[in-house]
């Protein structure tokens, strides 16, 4: 169905893929976009996470592929918003684009083997990944310990500030046409012949011909509302924040044990070491990965966890002030692969999930596939293994609402 202003889509979502989401949408042309989201934009998962753009964690397959296509599209996307309407330069450079590169160290004989291996890989795949001896590592990072067994450098990985990112890829879908409604909650569905041609929300129903699922961690709630569950449950994620200090990490620093907590599906805490400086010059200490459902409270056990293993890469850490710890919840699929594309059991209705602690890098590349498929045109890179109907996506009963 069209309208004489062309298909009416509308998105779920006001994080930061559904903000790329619109904004490929809005330029592509021949679409009449509308975001809507429960809150405001970009405030709950997009806004607790710490801006990853990342090749150097991804082994060989479809994530990479989509990683390295995202990572070619977010300059070109800066630099388009750049040159568009009043204001969008000023919202570019607070997006705080950083190509500043990534090093991963490893700190035992065994990470040291497992690391090189996973890098022979990734370099098969066209990653670009470097091995520092001990001098060159201390002219990276005069402050990481000295007590490593290898260390690799990722040039490719950048950072963006991720509510700043998001907030410039949908205010560019604003400028462009883009409607964007907060403070609305969808309810359930209306359907016609089988078809998703509305949906019921806190201010009333609202139709389209399109909708795009980029509810993040409550994709899978929403799906469920709307008669078409798929498997996407929260995963906490948690963050430290130091006081401001002198010019002190360089690049965005990770033990080698986080590549093997970003894809496991253990329940309990997964911690790892990743730490990186912001603008500003606060060092944001990370990560961990744990399935607690919804519950948002921070846990001194966990945050304990971070900061330890924060310091066995900077030892020099220790004493520092921290001045805040944050947290958000992760979208999570079993198979570790986002959710994207038509949805084949119920029309009308698309994806665009699952992204787990990669939402901020995948964002852009997402939009795109989607847009391509949306169009029906070839897309850069194979939608196949995000598909909607694969069994880790549907293979679950729906989640109530209790449960998350």
């Amino acid at each position: 169905m069209r309208t004489m202003y062309g298909t009416r889509v509308v998105v779920l979502g006001a994080g930061i893929v559904g903000a790329a989401c619109a904004r490929e949408l809005a330029l592509a042309g021949g679409f009449q976009v509308t975001v809507v989201d429960r809150g405001g934009a970009a405030e709950a998962t997009t806004a607790h996470g710490e801006g990853n753009v990342l090749v150097s964690d991804k082994g060989p397959g479809p994530e990479l592929r989509l990683a390295q296509l995202s990572r070619r599209l977010w300059p070109e996307a800066l630099a388009a918003i750049a040159d568009g309407p009043a204001g969008s330069a000023r919202a570019v450079r607070a997006v705080e684009w950083d190509p500043k590169g990534g090093i991963v160290v490893a700190t035992t004989e065994a990470g040291a083997d497992g690391l090189h291996r996973f890098a022979a890989d990734q370099r098969a795949a066209g990653v670009r990944a470097e091995p520092l001896d001990a001098a060159a590592l201390a002219a990276a990072e005069p402050h990481v310990t000295r007590d490593h067994t290898a260390a690799l450098h990722y040039p490719e990985d950048a950072q963006v500030q991720p509510a700043a990112a998001a907030a410039a890829l949908l205010g560019d879908a604003l400028a462009h046409g883009t409607t964007l409604r907060t403070g609305c909650e969808v309810l359930g569905a209306r359907t016609r012949g089988g078809r998703l041609t509305a949906v019921r929300t806190t201010e009333g129903d609202l139709a389209a011909d399109l909708f795009i699922n980029a509810a993040g961690p409550w994709s899978g709630r929403l799906a469920a509302r709307l008669g078409a569950p798929v498997d996407v449950r929260p995963r906490r994620g948690d963050i430290l924040v130091t006081a401001p200090l002198p010019p002190t990490v360089f690049h965005k620093v990770y033990d080698a044990d986080y590549v093997g907590a970003v894809g496991s599906s253990a329940e309990d805490l997964q911690t790892s070491a990743v730490v990186e400086s912001t603008r500003g010059g606060s060092v944001l200490l990370g990560s961990s990965r744990r399935r607690t459902g919804f519950d948002d409270r921070l846990r001194p056990e966990v945050l304990s966890a971070i900061a330890a293993k924060a310091l066995r890469l900077f030892p020099g850490l220790a004493g520092v002030p921290v001045m805040r710890a944050y947290g958000g919840f992760r979208p999570y699929v079993p198979d570790h692969l986002p959710v994207i594309g038509a949805d084949p059991r119920l029309p009308g209705l698309w994806h665009a999930t699952g992204h787990e602690g990669a939402g901020i890098g995948l964002s852009i590349g997402t939009a795109r596939l989607l847009r391509d498929l949306v169009h029906g045109t070839e897309p850069e890179i194979d939608p196949a293994p995000f598909r909607v109907d694969r069994p880790a996506v549907l293979g679950a009963p729906a989640p109530s609402e209790e449960s998350v």
